[in-house]
């Protein structure tokens, strides 16, 4: 009999079964009466969830396509971008702002730590920036930027904009776009919603509406501010065809989050990452990220002395659980394993056992030692 597999990558997380049944759902047309209803509940919804009062933009496409759509409609060629990279997908950033022609200074962290924020400070000191991006948790590395002390820096400036990645945090990591000053924020279906992939989702205060009215005519047409706004305004208008079934799983991703409550998601999340850290380093494993800055929605894990990638993770997959490879100079290194949105405690403590018996077949007997830590802080 065929071992039935957990899926624990950082994204996509596993889609619960209501929220599966949303996209088996007949589809309708966009100008539906009811889906237009649908639509409108979970605009509206949305802003809720991140404490906003300006626009929101909920698309087909991906985080990737958010990065672009976050630069393009607040930068012109020839604007200062300071980016704050903590890893793999902040770094992303840049090639994005290049191909606008946007100057782009970087601000880099060591793996596993986080660029100081006198060091941003100071930075922002030496030239007129438009605008400075960060990315809340970095899924290479499972590091967590401080955005609201960030946010609260940022008051000393007050003509910049500030961009949050938000892709592997939004609805797992405390984010509230008023209460940390941020002006634009984004994130993806596949992640702490615990929907499949295909949408994005930003939203945009009214600091980068003016921005974006300021520029004028962009080269972009998809990810333009000024086509969508029509149809976040009034979902039975058309520009482009919307993902009917994704929004239909997007209701009933927030219809949970709602009946659990936003702060009780959050605490969820931090009770999770924290047990599960735990429970892995007692088992001989490091965790890449420093304390103090380490994610609740994913962590990225340092095999012990003896334990060879590949050979791990396949062997892992055989006991029931997919984690992903690590990324960059730590490829080979680690692997990273995602405890977000839909998982449950029965996934954790099966996929620290599942990650014992695989220790097991490396001649490392830790059998128990992390299941009990585990046991033990969830029922704290």
């Amino acid at each position: 009999m065929e071992t039935k597999k957990l899926l624990m990558i950082p994204g996509p997380t596993p889609v619960s079964r209501s929220i599966q049944d949303q996209m088996g759902r007949e589809t309708v047309a966009f100008s539906d009466a009811n889906f237009v209803n649908d639509f409108n509940y979970c605009l509206k919804e949305l802003k809720k969830i991140v404490k906003s009062d300006g626009e929101i933009f909920v698309i087909s496409g991906s985080g990737t396509l958010a990065m672009e759509m976050s630069l393009a409609n607040v930068l012109r060629k020839g604007d200062n971008l300071l980016i704050i990279s903590h890893g793999y997908f902040g770094d992303r950033f840049v090639d994005i702002a290049k191909n606008k022609g946007i100057n782009v200074d970087v601000l880099s962290s060591e793996w596993g730590k986080t660029v100081p924020i006198d060091l941003i400070r100071e930075t922002l000191k030496k030239k007129p920036y438009r605008a400075i991006t960060v990315t809340h948790v970095d899924t290479s590395t499972g590091v967590k930027a401080d955005i609201k002390s960030i946010g609260d820096m940022l008051k000393e400036f007050p003509e910049i904009i500030y961009i949050v990645d938000g892709v592997c945090a939004t609805a797992g990591e405390e984010e509230y776009m008023d209460d940390m000053n941020i002006h634009i924020l984004f994130t993806a279906s596949q992640k702490a919603f615990g929907v499949a992939p295909g949408l994005l989702i930003l939203w945009a205060n009214e600091k980068a509406l003016r921005a974006r009215e300021s520029i004028g005519t962009i080269g972009e047409y998809f990810v333009d501010f000024n086509n969508w706004l029509p149809i976040m305004h009034e979902p039975s208008k058309y520009f482009a065809t919307p993902s009917v079934n994704l929004i239909w799983a997007l209701k009933e991703s927030i219809r949970l989050i709602n009946e659990e409550g936003i702060e009780n998601r959050f605490k969820r999340h931090e009770l999770f990452a924290r047990a599960y850290q735990k429970a892995l380093e007692e088992l001989g494993f490091r965790i890449l990220a420093e304390e103090g800055y380490r994610a609740n929605t994913l962590s990225n894990v340092l095999y012990p002395e003896g334990v060879e990638d590949e050979l791990f993770r396949t062997s892992l997959a055989t006991e029931g659980v997919q984690v992903a490879a690590g990324l960059g100079t730590f490829k080979g290194k680690m692997f990273r394993i995602g405890h977000m949105g839909n998982i449950d405690k029965h996934d954790l403590i099966s996929s620290i056992a599942s990650i014992e018996r695989t220790l097991y077949k490396f001649n490392i007997d830790k059998l128990s030692i992390g299941l009990n830590i585990i046991q033990r802080e969830l029922v704290k």
